[in-house]
């Protein structure tokens, strides 16, 4: 991902000044406005039928299925939001540290590591029957949300730096982690290396074999956790999605002929409304992947609202035609075994403060509202649970 001048350091400085009404964080940061202006679609505004029949919620339509749903959130909001923290025991069967486990905000120096928020989000998880993801290891970002990061890593320490890093947080969460994203967003074409790598400070500083260091780190450190690579900006059909797909299936096939340790790819599907998905080109991307037996995640669902019309309900029965499109497609795909929101409440989403509408209207890309109730986004999610083919356990 472009690394822009918002820090991770500053994303949680945002949240905690705001406390629980905050806008929460994502794993990427904002998209240049250019790419917006290529490969888009029309807006259409088509009526379709998004009844659900019963209750359920979304944990249980999921694991009717054998899938896994769940949802990512931090600590300061499920702490000082009830009524929000009872919907998300409700509706997930999965929660993931939006900010909590990441470099910059898990090690505020070399020689401290402060669990505190990640201790909380787990302990919620336990008491309400819940998997908890790890998110994320290793990222370019890293050294964006870390002064000491930035001023102290080099060439010479930065394989101990890194190593010490996975073994401790990793082996803090043994035997409690469903899967971990081992390492984040490591491809970008549009820095014109062959292989795809985004040109990060860990790439400089320890060449390409960063990758399968990470992994085979976080294997010893915790051999039941399912080890994942998570990618973004994979599920458009634009040329830039093309290059990422293919260079993403060549790392995937590098590091399997090599034994790393990687058992899943996780896609982050953070959707624009307005840009096209090609059904063909996905499906195929996701049948090679599983070939590689590899399993398959959803890990950072959400629509991005931000050039759509701005009666409320006519833009929110287009957001859900895109979630619905979009889990027909990768639902089909046996090796998928999760769907996870970025998310789970309006109230509380990272694209308030990264993609805002230029009507300055409130952004609407999740299941629920920001009160809380559940939306048409939700009953196209549970449309495609319901649907879905059932998985093998």
């Amino acid at each position: 991902m472009r690394v822009t001048n918002r820090t991770i350091a500053g994303r949680r400085a945002f949240l905690l000044g705001l406390g629980a009404s905050a806008a929460v964080g994502a794993c990427t940061v904002a998209r240049r406005p250019e790419q917006l202006n290529d490969e888009v679609q029309p807006i259409t505004d088509e009526k379709r039928d998004f009844t659900v029949i019963g209750d359920a919620p979304l944990r249980d339509r999921a694991a009717a299925k054998n899938l896994i749903y769940g949802a990512a959130t931090g600590y300061q909001i499920l702490s000082s939001d009830s009524a929000f923290a009872q919907s998300f025991a409700k509706e997930c069967a999965m929660l993931v540290p939006e900010n909590a486990l990441k470099f910059g905000v898990l090690r505020p120096s070399a020689s401290h590591f402060d669990f505190t928020e990640g201790d909380a989000l787990a302990e919620f998880a336990r008491a309400h029957n819940m998997l908890f993801r790890g998110h994320t290891l290793v990222w370019g970002q890293d050294f964006g949300g870390s002064e000491w990061l930035r001023n102290r890593v080099n060439s010479q320490n930065a394989e101990r730096v890194l190593i010490r890093h996975i073994k401790t947080v990793v082996g803090h969460y043994a035997g409690e982690i469903h899967s971990w994203d081992v390492v984040n967003e490591a491809i970008d074409p549009s820095h014109g290396r062959a292989d795809g790598l985004a040109k990060t400070q860990w790439l400089k500083f320890l060449g390409s074999d960063y990758i399968d260091l990470a992994f085979r780190t976080a294997a010893e450190a915790d051999p039941k956790a399912l080890l994942v690579y998570n990618g973004d900006l994979l599920d458009h059909d634009t040329p830039d999605g093309d290059a990422r797909r293919a260079a993403t299936l060549n790392l995937l096939k590098n590091l399997k002929s090599k034994g790393t340790p990687v058992q899943a790819l996780g896609i982050q599907a953070h959707l624009w409304a307005n840009k096209p998905i090609n059904a063909s080109k996905l499906r195929a991307f996701l049948r090679d992947v599983a070939q590689l037996n590899l399993k398959i995640l959803i890990t950072e669902l959400d629509v991005i609202d931000q050039k759509l019309p701005s009666q409320i309900d006519r833009r929110d029965r287009i957001v859900a035609r895109v979630y619905e499109d979009y889990l027909s497609i990768v639902l089909d795909e046996p090796a998928v075994i999760a769907v996870v929101t970025w998310g789970l409440s309006d109230r509380f989403t990272w694209h308030s403060q990264f993609n805002p509408r230029e009507d300055k209207a409130p952004v609407r890309p999740l299941p629920l509202d920001a009160q809380g109730k559940r939306k048409l986004a939700w009953n196209a999610i549970a449309r495609s649970f319901d649907r879905s083919p059932k998985r093998k356990v």
